[in-house]
């Protein structure tokens, strides 16, 4: 009888992975918008104001794609199998293959990452960030700022690990700007660091502002928090707990002084992801509702008559104002993306 529910499990199992298989191999990327560096990866040299559908022998051979993540003007993608594909605008380095381009108009696979099993990208705006399986992360494009913490300012054409890492396991890298965030796996106390300009308080390293530091520093202000995800974009920088508490620091929005170290945004709701933009952010709660930080000039958030504040969140004198997003009232919010000045969300079935 111990075999036979062994056996079943086992069948569930398989079955599941076959079923994973074939949702993944009916994922395709699409693309729109700016397209004049070749960041859309459609062949052309030009911008789309519909998406486009992707059709591309490289993406194709290099297996589906379960993460994009889009820079200033370029892209990385990664594949379930781990392997990293980049496109778009080169002239930093920012693709990693080994060359100054300046457009590359179709996806191209990273082969000096061939060796390493990628779990995780990410695109700052002209450079880039990997971590493997293994706890390596590495970098490459623009160091002018030292954002590739490799201890100069020097920019690189390939991926090249990050030595201060080197007897550290990585979890997670966060490009922004001109900086970058990097967060450690399983570790207490010092277990998120940033390198690169520092002027906004973007680094949280230390309470003056930082012109920039080339070697990864310590961000101050975990030492009792877990945290679990890290993000950046422009000059900001933001991080969820496990406890799904939402901490930001760097430029601030709506004209508000800068925070030159991590702050706690109190919320009775627990957040489960936090993506960054230039002047504003979004996070999606556990329970599927999407709010926005900042942004106010943009979009339907000008319309004073269309916002519609958040009750349950903290309204105390001074305290950021997380404003529910209008027209997804009863949507199950599943995925959240932001850009510089523009965002998205994925809708999953409509909450009862």
């Amino acid at each position: 009888m111990e075999v036979n529910q062994k056996s079943e499990e086992t069948r569930i199992e398989l079955k599941q992975e076959d079923d994973n298989q074939q949702q993944r191999e009916k994922e395709q990327p699409w693309s729109w918008g700016a397209g004049t560096d070749g960041q859309l990866g459609t062949a052309r040299l030009q911008d789309e104001h519909l998406p486009q559908l992707l059709h591309l022998p490289s993406l194709s051979s290099a297996g589906p794609v379960s993460m994009l993540a889009c820079g200033g003007a370029h892209v990385v993608a990664l594949t379930f199998g781990g392997k990293v594909l980049t496109w778009g605008r080169g002239s930093s380095g920012q693709l990693g293959h080994g060359e100054l381009v300046n457009s590359l108009l179709t996806p191209k696979l990273v082969m000096s990452l061939d060796n390493y099993l990628i779990t995780q990208v990410s695109a700052g705006w002209s450079h880039s960030g990997f971590v493997s399986e293994d706890g390596f992360v590495f970098t490459c494009g623009d160091g002018s700022f030292g954002q590739l913490g490799h201890g100069d300012y020097r920019s690189h054409c390939s991926p090249v690990k990050v030595s201060f890492f080197v007897n550290k396991h990585v979890e997670q890298i966060a490009c922004g700007m001109r900086h970058s965030l990097v967060l450690l796996k399983d570790s207490s106390g010092n277990q998120l660091y940033g390198f690169g300009t520092g002027k906004r308080g973007q680094l949280g390293i230390s309470t003056d502002r930082i012109k920039s530091v080339n070697t990864p520093q310590v961000t101050c202000g975990f030492e009792d928090v877990k945290i679990t995800s890290i993000s950046a974009n422009g000059d900001n920088s933001a991080a969820l707990s496990a406890d799904g508490r939402l901490y930001m620091w760097g430029r601030a929005f709506g004209g508000s002084s800068d925070f030159v170290g991590p702050q706690h945004l109190p919320s009775s709701l627990p957040f489960s992801k936090v993506v960054l933009g230039w002047n504003h952010a979004l996070v999606l709660s556990d329970d599927g509702e999407v709010f926005m930080l900042g942004g106010s000039h943009h979009g339907v958030l000008s319309n004073p008559d269309k916002i519609t504040p958040s009750k349950h969140l903290s309204d105390r004198r001074g305290a950021a104002i997380f404003e529910r997003i209008p027209g997804l009232e009863g949507m199950k919010i599943v995925q959240i993306a932001a850009g510089a000045e523009h965002s998205a969300v994925v809708t999953g079935k409509r909450m009862e």
